[in-house]
């Protein structure tokens, strides 16, 4: 069948009384890819550079004999004869060649500049808009595909963003979210797009959708204090606390004397419930060794609305009562996530190694799981060996149990370091995994 077809478009372009076309100003043909010719035979290469010189020269005739002899299994054989029926005007079959070679050559950056010109003389610009694209995917300054791209690209955002506006001024809202939609379709980086659809989602409602549009505008222009008030508003609307404050934050940065910040910034904090958060937790990241009632404190604060606030019996502790951490380590240990020792104390001050973190986490990861989120092994706990730590170990279940849910990680000698301190950081990190996991 495949004979037949390419039997069928040679006569299509043979019944062409045409031998020379010369090649219009528009059309540019690439140069063969060096990589593909690299692995012909000396034959093939010759014939190969003489059809494509053919072809840049409008020698339409010579080029389907050379490609002839080239034969159906060459690379080059789709392609040639698609842009020698190009030049003859004979689109349809242009068209055709060039989708018969791109099922073999999905990457062949001539093809996909074969179809964009294809799309181009016929007037479908949405598929020469995607075709360019790919173009430029492979070779990023290409000179035709990048003139062309822009020229497009600047002529239907155009007619979007003006579509989009006729339908909102009439009152058709629908038409015009997918006018601007299409608009970033053409051009991510309208701010205009991004800001008007947002303004529709707000009016609607959809805070969240808003905020993905917002977040974008802001991207494009980070010094716009205006957008970044937009944005950080936005997401107090749809909830999103914590993002919410950054945004103010930064706000507070750039207008430290702009009171509706201000008033939102601690609005929001008391939201969050850390309106009254010590100084000392802000310590956290800077700390050497990590202490058990900073990891307390990171544990409530950072699953704030996760976690239960504590158990209706508190424990009985006696060391803790001129911690900074207090309310936060009664919480915990309540939970039964931190472990009171036995004749009642919590030593708030002691540093926690790799070992007894694992513990934490797996504890922790129960917790949670008790509450319906889910976490899946990564790697089948038989699969990993730990060098420094035997079964025997207290704390091997735990540990392994952490690794296998890739939370924790081995040093390249499968070392766990389990007796080494944690910092700050790395258990903020950890607790981010966490976090991440469970959204």
């Amino acid at each position: 069948m495949k004979k037949i077809f390419h039997m069928l478009l040679l006569l299509t372009l043979s019944w062409s009384c045409a031998t020379h076309r010369p090649p219009p100003p528009s059309l540019e043909i690439g140069d063969l890819p060096p990589s593909l010719i690299a692995e012909f035979s000396l034959e093939e290469r010759i014939l190969a550079e003489d059809a494509w010189n053919n072809l840049k020269k409008g020698e339409v005739n010579k080029a389907e004999k050379i490609i002839a002899k080239l034969g159906e299994k060459n690379p080059l054989y789709d392609v040639g004869l698609g842009y020698a029926a190009y030049l003859l005007e004979k689109m349809q079959t242009a068209e055709e060649f060039f989708k018969a070679a791109l099922k073999n050559y999905p990457d062949m950056l001539l093809i996909h500049s074969g179809l964009a010109h294809v799309y181009l003389k016929t007037g479908r610009e949405d598929e020469a808009f995607t075709e360019l694209r790919e173009v430029l995917k492979r070779e990023p300054d290409h000179p035709w595909a990048k003139q062309e791209y822009e020229t497009l690209k600047s002529k239907k955002t155009k007619e979007s963003l003006t579509e989009a506006k006729n339908a909102l001024s009439q009152g058709d809202t629908e038409k015009s979210k997918q006018a601007f939609l299409r608009a970033l379709h053409y051009s991510p980086q309208s701010t205009e797009a991004h800001l008007r659809l947002a303004e529709i989602y707000k009016k609607e409602k959809k805070f969240q959708n808003a905020a993905v549009h917002l977040k974008a505008a802001s991207s494009i222009e980070p010094e716009n204090k205006e957008i970044m008030k937009n944005y950080a508003e936005t997401l107090y609307q749809a909830e999103k606390y914590a993002r919410s404050l950054e945004i103010y934050e930064k706000l507070k940065e750039l207008e430290p004397e702009n009171k509706e910040v201000m008033a939102r910034i601690e609005s929001l904090k008391s939201a969050l419930g850390i309106v009254e958060l010590p100084s000392q937790y802000n310590s956290i990241l800077n700390s050497e060794a990590i202490t058990r009632e900073e990891i307390a404190a990171l544990l409530s604060v950072k699953f704030k609305g996760l976690v239960d606030e504590k158990s209706t019996t508190p424990p009985i502790i006696i060391d803790i009562a001129t911690s900074w951490a207090s309310r936060f380590i009664l919480q915990m240990t309540s939970l039964g996530i931190l472990e009171i020792y036995p004749n009642h104390t919590f030593q708030p001050k002691k540093i926690i190694t790799r070992a007894e973190t694992a513990e934490i986490l797996v504890r922790f990861i129960n917790y949670l799981e008790k509450k319906g989120f889910k976490f899946i092994q990564q790697i089948e706990p038989e699969k990993i060996q730990i060098s420094d730590v035997s079964p025997q170990n207290y704390y091997y279940m735990p540990i392994l149990q952490i690794l296998s849910y890739d939370i924790m990680g081995l040093s390249p000698a499968k070392e766990f370091n389990p007796d080494l301190a944690l910092s700050g950081q790395e258990a903020i990190k950890l607790l981010d995994i966490v976090l991440t996991l469970i959204k």
